[in-house]
């Protein structure tokens, strides 16, 4: 027996595939629009037209390698060499590495990939691969340069400044000093500075040092490295993790209790369980950032100031997760200690928190995960732990080894703090 639709039983199915379509196409169709709108606000054309590959390709070069600057003063005439250019990697004065040759006011530098370069009589003068020379000298007026044709991406020229991207090295020219860089590979410097005996050693010669009595003073020099500053990285990365440990439990400890009078089941009070609901509200509703900066100002900077700004941001958040926690218990293991004649305390203890404790346990080590990163940021603001010398790192616009240094410990710390949680929610939760 065949069944005839009716008009009405047709109309009904003609309206559900009509909405189907709608949400099948309008769905898409209205992402879509979206993401024009977005284009548009955001300027994405305008961005990319302002996007400096040549800055990028200088930071990432910088950031897997060193550079050794030959700088002449202008003003003075003096030539130094120094690795990174800094006044802690200086090589003593008359002494330079092999690729420079230094004389009575002059210097010939060794560029590499067939380039070099003749500093003398206040000014500098390149020959390329190719046998093109360039030519430069810092005046009182800005910078004389004569240049061959160059690719104009390479060039950055002004009449105050000169910078040519060169194979491998850099030329840069200011109204007051020349300065020549190299790149290498690797971080220069980075087991030990050039004050230290051990400086330029192979692992070999180290390894033979270290057997024969000198790994405390290798692991003194390696710690007090005036360039990388070891010892205070590791001091800081602590900091950094202890902020987010006293921070994470601070809140763990006073969001329980709160919870528990927040909590529909466990305080009839509807006055109290509104009042407390709504202080977590506040409380979690203000980002950590903006408690770290009231209370930088409020208390000053430090490591101390960013653990309270953690904790008053997590406790309105644990306090909201755990009161949920609390509120889908099971009641009929309270009322089985009850029957025993245990006290209301007991019968939390016993009878709530064995339920709630996994899910407690878990948020609070997920927290402390993410509170390890959110610690950088908030130490770079109140100046204190591995955030603090990443800003630094950062704002000298030249250190960029120091910050993928810094990068690789931070991912590091993020790593063992994960591989730490898992392991204590494995020993406490699963009782494995």
């Amino acid at each position: 027996m065949t069944a005839i639709a009716t008009p009405d039983l047709r109309a009904d199915i003609d309206r559900l595939f009509t909405r189907k379509r709608l949400v099948s196409f309008g769905l898409p169709g209205l992402v879509l629009v979206y993401l024009v709108y977005v284009f548009f606000a955001f300027d994405v054309a305008g961005l990319a037209q302002r996007a400096r590959l040549d800055n990028a390709r200088i930071i990432m070069a910088d950031s897997w390698s060193h550079k050794t600057h030959v700088t002449m003063d202008a003003r003075s005439g003096a030539i130094s060499v120094a690795i990174e250019g800094e006044v802690k990697g200086a090589y003593p004065p008359g002494t330079a590495p092999d690729w420079v040759r230094l004389g009575e006011g002059t210097a010939d530098v060794d560029l590499g990939r067939g380039q070099s370069a003749r500093i003398a009589e206040g000014g500098v003068r390149i020959t390329l691969a190719d046998g093109a020379v360039i030519e430069a000298r810092p005046t009182r007026d800005g910078v004389q340069a004569e240049l061959p044709p160059l690719d104009p991406a390479r060039v950055n020229r002004s009449d105050q400044r000169l910078v040519v991207q060169l194979d491998g090295a850099r030329l840069t020219v200011t109204r007051t000093k020349v300065e020549l860089f190299r790149y290498f590979f690797g971080w220069e410097m980075f087991w030990f500075s050039l004050d230290s005996p051990f400086h330029g050693q192979g692992a070999a010669a180290l390894a033979q040092a270290a057997l024969s009595g000198e790994a405390p003073a290798m692991l003194r020099d390696f710690l007090n490295n005036r360039v990388w500053r070891h010892g205070d990285v590791f001091w800081a990365l602590g900091e950094t993790v202890l902020m987010a440990f006293f921070g994470t439990l601070g809140a763990a400890m006073i969001a329980l209790p709160l919870a528990f009078l927040s909590a529909r089941n466990f305080t009839p009070a509807w006055m109290v369980r509104f009042g407390l609901r709504r202080v977590f509200d506040f409380v979690r509703g203000v980002d950590a950032l903006i408690w770290t900066i009231v209370l930088a100002r409020a208390f000053g900077p430090g490591p101390m100031t960013g653990a309270l700004a953690i904790l008053i941001t997590d406790s309105g958040s644990f306090g909201k997760m755990f009161s949920e926690a609390l509120e889908n218990t099971d009641r009929r293991q309270v009322e089985g200690i009850r029957s025993t004649g245990a006290n209301a305390a007991l019968r939390y203890r016993f009878g709530v928190i064995p339920q709630v404790m996994p899910v407690l346990l878990s948020q609070v080590l997920y927290y402390f995960e993410s509170n390890t990163r959110s610690a950088t940021i908030i130490g770079a603001i109140v100046g204190g732990g591995i955030g603090l010398f990443l800003t630094q790192a950062i704002n000298t616009q030249k250190d960029w080894e120091q910050v993928a240094y810094y990068i690789v410990l931070i991912v590091l710390m993020v790593m063992a703090m994960d591989a730490v949680s898992g392991w204590l929610r494995r020993r406490l939760i699963r009782g494995s």
